[in-house]
Order: structure tokens, then C-alpha cells, then sequence
């Protein structure tokens, strides 16, 4: 038998200007490639704290339960959820793109009630639409949003939000997926008691984990549930088993370690440029792409107020098809954007500015191949 097809594969270089994954810097790149090590080994360990210590820096908070999760943001969306509701309770969730309505299906499947609080696509969420709900469910324990909804390019006031689901004796779960690193997300001060987000948007690291924090109020709920967490994997209590720091570490699954050094590697380039210049140069990158966007004759699709710097809805111009100019510029150009989802496919791509990608380079490579589309 010939030995046919067994050459490495060697992906294309590609601009990754989509809403995630983003290209990631050399350093990042450099630690998937250290040498193995078990997932109990004493120096990993040490790792892991260190890594937790890190985390809680760029979430700006000290909840001693901040983690990452083995899994993509969904599975932290689904860990805080699945922890923070039993079947019957009921949750009010705020809707205004796919990722709200993701948090709507997380809900049910967990035998849970779901109410919704919903604004069009393009807008932030209403809070005073927030407060009349749960004024109207008094049964409601738990309030979910999405900080930077990346199905639209919309950023909502999740600080106010979680402000109204305290009134109302409701913890907040809050979707910062998009946000974590490349928005002004500060856990502790705005009160949030649960927070998910994904290693491969404005962190700058490899797909594949989802650190998550929760505050103590979400985890005197979780020990003390009547029931069971309708998970295994995503059990906060037994999470905390392998990532409680001090040599009883329990077994729980195995770490993919490369990955962790990767998202270490990632910390420390964000924590060394500073988490407030990390923002202001996400912002920068949005100012940038605004002014390319100008010269172009091309423009957003959601209000300035709260356009997300990171995350750019942009209207496809009249003339141009959604998939084929997508497809030139990928071939092109070796440029990735969004397609639009929901409601607005076909109307919008979406131009993510995220990590490494938030600079004035990925706007000189993209300003010239958005104009060989332009018609005439």
C-alpha cells in the first residue's frame, strides 16, 4: 500500500478580521510548543495559581473562583447557568442578538423558566424594560445579558442592568465573551456575580477555553443547592476540587495544558501593556476603521453610542454580495470577516478589531480590499 495523503497540513495565513478567532502574537504562538506536563504535577499546579491570579487581574476582580474552563464560552455560559438555576426557578434574560437568545436555550434545558426582555437587533438593551420585568416576576431569582453581543456589534449597560437585578434580589449572569480585554469590564465594581468569556476574541489566545468568575454570592447558591448541578463536567463544586489551591487536588479531568500556557502567555502581554491601554487601543483601532469606512462610503449599522470598538457591524454597500465579497476577499487578500447572523444575514459583515488585530495595521491591509468591491 502507497502512503498517500499523509502530508502535514499547513493552514493559509490569513487576516483574521471575523468575530473570533483573531490572529494571536508570536509569544502566544511560541507557548502551544513547551514541553508536555501532567495536568497533577506539582510545578503545573503551581502554574494553575498563577494563571487564576492573572485572571482575576484582567476581570478586575478577587473572587477566589476564577477560572478557566477546559471548554469554549459557550461551555461557560452553560457552566454559570446550569449552576445558578434549578429546574422551576425562573430567569429573566435580556435579548437583543443570538447570544441573548443562546442563554434563553441554556435556561430551558435546564428545566428552568424562562422570561425575556427583548430589543431590536442594533440596540442595547432597555434597562427600564428590565426593571417593569421583573417587577412583573417577583419569582424571578436570576438575570442574564450580554455585555457585547457579538451577533451585532452592540454593547449594553450591564453595569446598570446588574445594578436593577440587585433591587430585585436577582444575581446577574453576564456574557462578556467579546468584551473581556478590549472593553472596560470591571467585575467587582459593577457587582456582577457571574461572568464568561472565551480565550480567542480581544484575550488574543488559541480557541478552546472559557475563563469564568463567580463572586461569593453565586457560590454559597451553588454549595448549597437541594439538587445536584445537571452537569458533570461543568460542576462548579467539582471544578473547585482540581483548582483549589493547596496539594488535595482531586482528579477531575485532564487540563489541556498547552492550551493554559497559551492563555498565560496571553495575560501576561495584556497585563504588561495595561488593561486601560488595552482598551483605549481597541477604541483606536474602531476610530481608524471609522475613518477607513468614511473614505470607502461605507458604514455601520448600529448607533455610535453603542457601537462596540472591537466588534464592527458594518452595512454590506448596495451592490455588493454578501458571500461572493466575503469570498473575494478571502481569496484575494487572505482576509476573514464576519458574515452577518439571524436577522442580519446578508445586511451586515462583521469586522472584528480583536487582540493583536486592534492596530492600525489591519486597517491598512483591509481599507484597499473593501474598495475593490465598491462598484464602479
Amino acid at each position: 500500500m502507497h502512503n498517500q495523503g499523509l502530508s502535514s497540513y499547513h493552514p493559509p495565513e490569513r487576516l483574521l478580521l471575523g468575530p473570533g478567532p483573531t490572529n494571536m502574537d508570536a509569544r502566544v504562538l511560541a507557548a502551544l510548543s513547551r514541553p508536555v506536563i501532567g495536568h497533577l504535577d506539582p510545578s503545573f499546579q503551581e502554574f494553575m495559581e498563577d494563571l487564576k491570579t492573572k485572571l482575576r487581574v484582567v476581570f478586575q476582580t478577587n473572587n477566589a473562583m476564577t477560572l478557566p474552563i477546559s471548554a469554549p464560552g459557550s461551555a461557560g455560559m452553560e457552566l454559570c447557568l446550569r449552576n445558578l438555576l434549578s429546574p422551576g426557578d425562573t430567569a429573566i434574560i435580556c435579548v437583543n442578538g443570538v447570544f441573548g437568545q443562546r442563554m434563553c436555550e441554556n435556561v430551558r434545558r435546564a428545566d428552568a423558566v424562562c422570561i425575556t426582555v427583548e430589543d431590536d437587533w442594533g440596540r442595547p438593551i432597555d434597562p427600564q424594560k428590565l426593571e417593569d420585568t421583573l417587577r412583573k416576576h417577583p419569582e424571578a431569582r436570576l438575570v442574564g445579558c450580554v455585555h457585547a453581543e457579538t451577533s451585532t456589534g452592540v454593547g449594553s449597560d450591564v453595569r446598570t442592568l446588574a445594578s436593577i437585578a440587585h433591587q430585585y434580589d436577582c444575581m446577574i449572569v453576564v456574557d462578556a465573551v467579546t468584551s473581556l480585554g478590549g472593553m472596560e469590564l470591571r467585575v467587582d465594581d459593577w457587582e456582577l456575580d457571574a461572568v464568561y468569556s472565551g480565550s480567542q476574541k480581544c484575550l488574543g489566545c488559541t480557541p478552546g477555553l472559557s475563563p469564568v468568575t463567580l463572586n461569593e454570592r453565586a457560590l454559597h447558591y451553588i454549595r448549597n443547592r437541594s439538587e445536584p448541578v445537571r452537569s458533570w463536567f461543568l460542576d462548579v463544586n467539582l471544578l473547585s476540587g482540581y483548582w483549589q489551591p493547596d496539594q488535595r487536588r482531586s482528579y477531575h479531568h485532564t487540563a489541556p495544558v498547552h492550551t493554559l500556557f497559551a492563555l498565560h502567555e496571553a495575560c501576561i502581554l495584556l497585563l504588561n501593556e495595561g488593561l486601560e491601554n488595552a482598551w483605549e487601543r481597541h477604541a483606536a483601532a474602531h476610530r481608524m476603521l471609522k475613518a477607513a469606512l468614511d473614505r470607502c462610503g461605507m458604514e455601520f449599522a448600529v448607533a455610535a453610542e453603542c457601537r462596540l470598538p472591537q466588534l464592527n457591524a458594518v452595512r454590506i454597500p448596495d451592490g455588493v454580495n454578501d458571500a461572493e465579497g466575503r469570498a473575494r476577499l478571502l481569496q484575494d487578500f487572505n482576509i476573514e470577516v464576519g458574515a452577518g447572523l439571524g436577522v442580519l444575514a446578508g445586511k451586515i459583515w462583521r469586522v472584528g478589531l480583536m487582540g493583536p488585530n486592534a492596530c492600525r495595521a489591519s486597517i491598512d491591509r483591509l481599507l484597499p480590499a473593501l474598495q475593490s468591491l465598491l462598484p464602479g
